[in-house]
């Protein structure tokens, strides 16, 4: 992949420099002509200052030009010969969801890897320690009900929900992955409707897996990887595998995340990487989500110490993102 990028990095970053009109692929809107880019995505400011301090860093690596869209910022650059596009979703599934399509829409996307911090829900991980997912759940797609005033402690279900839980056992039989449905006190989990090419009508989506070639290429890059100390306190653990929850909220009670490690079997929780997912999934885009811990969400005693910790476990995360890419680049 590195040789054949060689000769033809250039020419596309110069050619949307001059506004060059070319023809795109059928779903691209944009004048933007050339190779397939990388996606390197975060979701706000102190993740990108990670990942651009190790742009300006590295004498083969460099931003050659930025194009703003909608108020949102897209550089255009190359890192170690491949062609990448650095840009922020914003936090939150809707701004992670309408950025990520609006960029597949103008730029010609062959992967995303996206990296950012985020709350751990297994207790066994630290601040610092990285954690690349295999798939992804929201975890607050779900059905607020009544309590039954006939049978106190249970809940008056909606129709269709009912029927939902009763299909569980069969689903789950066949698939070991989805979750094991329970409620939150009024809180009851569902699942979201998604439609793409080749379905006739919206289905229920559990949750959406990331590309194994890009894992692979994750597991490959941290064995290869030196130590990674935190602070100069603890070395960091990085870990391939398992599943990562995204909701709405900013999680910070315990309860509700001892919940969600029983229903999802969740090792992290944060605010964008399911809507990422499901926006690659039905562009039919490689994509994969890489997160470093801040903190147990929920965990602490008093007020949330996130950001005590988001800058370094930031650089931890970019360091891991720029392993990958060195990875699928050889």
């Amino acid at each position: 992949m590195k040789n054949i990028r060689l000769l033809v990095v250039i020419v596309p970053l110069i050619a949307w420099v001059a506004g060059c009109a070319t023809t795109s692929r059928p779903h691209q809107i944009s004048s933007y002509q050339g190779d397939p880019l990388t996606a390197v995505v975060v979701a706000y400011a102190p993740e990108m200052e990670g990942i651009l301090n190790r742009i300006e860093s590295d004498p083969e690596a460099s931003i050659v030009s930025t194009k703003t869209i909608k108020g949102v910022t897209y550089r255009l650059g190359t890192y170690h010969d491949a062609p990448i596009l650095v840009f922020a979703t914003g936090m939150s599934i809707a701004n992670a969801a309408m950025t990520m399509q609006m960029a597949l829409d103008y730029f010609p996307i062959e992967q995303v890897i996206y990296m950012g911090i985020a709350g751990a829900v297994n207790p066994k991980w630290q601040p610092g320690d990285v954690i690349v997912p295999e798939r992804w759940y929201y975890h607050d797609e779900s059905v607020y009900t009544n309590e039954n005033p006939d049978k106190p402690g249970e809940y008056v279900l909606p129709e269709y929900y009912a029927a939902f839980l009763e299909a569980q056992p069969e689903r789950q039989a066949k698939d070991p992955h989805l979750p094991k449905y329970k409620p939150f006190h009024f809180i009851h989990p569902d699942e979201v409707l998604i439609i793409k090419e080749g379905m006739d009508k919206p289905q229920d989506t559990a949750y959406f897996s990331a590309t194994p070639r890009l894992l692979k290429a994750a597991e490959a890059a941290i064995e290869e990887m030196p130590t990674q100390r935190i602070l100069e306190k603890r070395d960091a653990k990085l870990y391939v595998g398992g599943n990562g929850i995204t909701g709405s909220v900013f999680m910070d009670n315990g309860e509700y995340r001892k919940w969600t490690r029983d229903v999802f079997n969740a090792e992290v929780t944060e605010m964008e990487s399911a809507a990422v997912g499901q926006v690659c999934t039905v562009n039919q885009v490689d994509w994969m989500v890489i997160r470093a811990i801040s903190d147990l969400a929920g965990g602490q005693e008093g007020v949330n110490t996130e950001n005590l910790y988001d800058k370094e476990v930031s650089r931890v995360g970019a360091n891991v993102l720029f392993s990958v890419l060195d990875e699928l680049s050889e």
